[in-house]
C-alpha cells in the first residue's frame, strides 16, 4: 500500500506563538510502508506549551528512527508497539514535569499518535486532539478526554449545552501535568482509498463534518498538492470564521 501525505500548521489570528507540533514519517520495510503520524497541542492556557509539544514530538521521532528498526527485526506487533509507547509517554511525562519544576512554570500537551501498517491503524490518545477516518463516511476514531465529553457521556449535558459551557476547554488528561496518566489505545482496519485526518482542536471547532468530507474525501485528494491546498483552504476558513486557537492538520491518504 502506498501513502500520500500533507501537513499544515498555522499560528492563527490571536495567539503569539504556535504551541502545536506535528510529525509525519514513512519507512519502507519488510512489512511494506509503515507510517507514523503524531500531533500535539501544547496547553494554550499554560506557559511554554510549545516546549511540551515539541518535546513529545522529538521523543516519537527518536522512537521511529531508533526503536522501530529493532521492532521490525524482532517481528513487529501491536503489543510490542503499545508497550514501547507506554514507556515513551511515561518518560516524556516525567521529563516535562521535571522541566516545569526546575523553571517554575506549568506546561502540558495533548498527544495523538497513529501507526499504519498492513491495513491496520494503531492509535494512542491523551487529551482532545483527534483523528478521523474518511472513506465512504466521516468517522471520528478518538474520544475527547475533556470535562464536557465526560458530562455528555454521563447524560448530564447535551451537545448544545457543552458547546456553550465555560469549562468546554478543560482537559481531564494531558502529558506533563500529572504523574498518573492513562493513555487510551485502540486499533482497527482500513483499505485503499482511505484518508486519515489528524488535527488539533483549533482545526475542527468551526468546520462541519459535511465540509470536511467535501474537501478531504479520497475521491478529491488525488495527489499531495491537492491535499496541501485543501488543508490550507480549511485553515484559512477557520481563521475567517474567527477561530482563535492554533490550527494544525496532518493528512494521510492510503492508496
Amino acid at each position: 500500500m502506498n501513502y500520500l501525505t500533507a501537513v499544515h500548521t498555522d499560528i492563527g489570528i490571536k495567539k503569539k506563538t504556535n504551541q502545536d507540533a506535528v510529525l509525519l514519517r514513512i519507512a519502507d520495510t519488510d512489512y511494506g510502508k509503515v507510517v507514523l503520524g503524531v500531533i500535539c497541542d501544547g496547553m494554550g492556557g499554560l506557559a511554554r506549551g510549545e516546549v511540551a509539544s515539541a518535546t513529545l514530538i522529538r521523543v516519537f521521532s527518536d522512537w521511529f528512527e531508533e526503536r522501530l528498526p529493532e521492532l521490525l527485526m524482532q517481528g513487529l506487533t501491536w503489543e510490542r508497539v503499545q508497550k514501547d509507547w507506554k514507556e515513551v509517554i511515561d518518560q516524556c511525562n516525567r521529563k516535562i514535569i521535571e522541566y516545569g519544576v526546575r523553571n517554575r512554570v506549568s506546561l502540558g500537551t495533548t498527544l495523538l499518535a497513529v501507526l499504519l501498517w498492513e491495513g491496520r491503524y494503531h492509535i494512542v490518545n491523551i487529551g482532545d486532539s483527534r483523528i478521523y477516518q474518511i472513506c465512504d463516511t466521516f468517522l471520528q476514531l478518538t474520544r475527547d478526554q475533556t470535562y464536557i465529553q465526560r458530562e455528555m457521556d454521563l447524560g448530564n449535558m447535551t451537545y448544545e449545552e457543552a458547546m456553550r459551557h465555560p469549562q468546554r476547554n478543560v482537559l481531564l488528561q494531558c502529558v506533563g501535568t500529572s504523574s498518573s496518566m492513562m493513555p487510551v489505545f485502540h486499533t482497527g482496519t482500513y483499505g485503499g482509498d482511505t484518508v486519515f485526518m489528524l488535527c488539533s482542536d483549533g482545526f475542527r471547532h468551526v468546520i462541519t463534518p459535511e465540509e470536511f468530507y467535501e474537501y478531504l474525501n479520497p475521491c478529491i485528494l488525488k495527489n499531495e498538492d491537492v491535499m496541501l491546498e485543501h488543508a490550507r483552504y480549511l485553515t484559512e476558513l477557520n481563521k475567517y470564521r474567527q477561530e482563535t486557537d492554533n490550527i494544525s492538520v496532518a493528512l494521510i491518504r492510503a492508496c
